[in-house]
């Protein structure tokens, strides 16, 4: 018995020394903490701009069709021009259309001539009852004649407006000031009324700029609308295709009157002034809206964020300087190196800034020394402090 009590208690020593060693093994195979910038979480005052993707369009654009069929026989513009209002820009053959007014014309001196001699008829046979010198069936159809005249002046008189209306409709000229597209005829093209497309105007300045927002953001948009902007006013400002800032600043035209259904969000129409003539039509540019009540929020460096599948993350040393990857969710960006943070952080907890590609969740990190008073604001460098060392 005492033999199998000391084999026993012989296994227990051997397996504690292996367990030991193996222990050790582990430990001594452990990566080391990964050397990191952090930074530590801050609140502040944050004078950001709100940006959507937008379109430059006209306020006022039409499709210029002519109104009778002819051949074109004039262009009096050149393409791209700006026009004034009523500028003369087509002109449609018009020998036909002045034939039929001469005709209807003549058909009118004729009928008032035939008015003159029933009024004259008239006049005698009146004359002629009050002697009861003729029956008075001759006065009654000499009357209805006079009235028959009469009738058929008015016919003639509408008949010469209606061909002059043509004549005049053989001239095309601008609705309103603007610019001129690229002509869609030529000298001695056939065009037909309400049908043919000759050219398309719009107006050039001021110019609209259209942008979507969610309905959420309708209250804000009421309020920029309603107030009065101070002098110099640059809330509403559009940054190009080129990234170039557009030098003069806008203001809100209109909100749409609805809703869309499917995306929640409304169309709003800004205007800018456009002398130069930079702004074109269909243009895409992104809209600014700086955010006129700046508040509290939590800022940070954005090369802190990482990105997975369309979602923010960012890593947080936590107890142990051990690392946890947290959600964001992200505000809009103050400049190339802030970001605003919505929620997922809170003030005073550090985060990594540098060195996130070798880093997983769980990883333990080394963190740099305390920084002198006055850098609070500048990221925390581990890699700095273990070269010190």
């Amino acid at each position: 018995m005492k033999y199998i009590l000391s084999w026993i208690l012989l296994g227990f020593t051997a397996i504690s020394l292996l367990s030991a060693c193996g222990g050790t093994e582990a430990a001594q195979n452990a990566p080391p903490p990964v050397p990191v910038n952090v930074f530590k979480v801050q609140v502040g005052s944050a004078v950001f701009y709100d940006e959507y993707p937008a379109r430059v369009t006209a306020l006022n654009q039409v499709d210029i069709r002519p109104q009778i069929a002819g051949y074109i026989d004039g262009i009096f513009f050149k393409d791209g021009q700006h026009v004034e209002k009523g500028q003369k820009l087509y002109s449609i053959d018009e020998q036909q259309y002045l034939g039929q007014y001469n005709q209807a014309v003549a058909n009118l001196n004729v009928a008032r001539a035939n008015l003159a001699k029933a009024q004259q008829d008239a006049n005698r046979y009146q004359e002629l009852a009050k002697q009861d010198a003729i029956a008075g069936q001759i006065l009654d159809h000499a009357m209805a004649d006079l009235e028959a005249n009469k009738k058929q002046v008015e016919a003639a008189e509408a008949n010469v407006k209606s061909v002059h209306t043509n004549v005049r409709y053989s001239i095309i000229s601008a609705p309103f000031a603007g610019t001129v597209g690229i002509s869609q005829v030529k000298l001695g093209t056939a065009v037909v009324p309400g049908q043919t497309i000759l050219n398309t105007i719009s107006s050039d300045d001021p110019m609209a700029v259209d942008f979507a927002v969610d309905q959420k953001q309708i209250p804000r948009l009421e309020q920029l609308f309603h107030r009065t902007p101070p002098k110099n006013d640059s809330t509403f400002t559009i940054i190009r295709a080129d990234q170039s800032k557009y030098p003069y600043p806008g203001k809100i035209f209109v909100i749409d009157r609805a809703v869309d259904p499917q995306t929640a969000t409304i169309i709003t129409r800004l205007v800018f002034p456009n002398k130069n003539g930079d702004l074109k039509v269909g243009m895409t540019c992104n809209v600014r809206i700086q955010n006129t009540t700046p508040s509290e929020s939590i800022l940070i460096p954005f090369k802190a964020v990482t990105e997975q599948m369309g979602e923010f993350f960012v890593f947080v040393v936590g107890d142990s300087n051990k690392v946890s990857q947290h959600k964001l969710t992200l505000g809009p960006r103050i400049s190339n190196q802030t970001v605003v943070v919505r929620s997922g952080l809170e003030a005073n907890q550090l985060i990594v800034v540098d060195g996130m590609q070798k880093l997983r969740e769980g990883s333990k990190v080394q963190l740099p020394a305390p920084k002198a008073a006055g850098d609070s604001t500048k990221p925390m460098s581990g890699a700095d402090t273990s070269k010190r060392k």
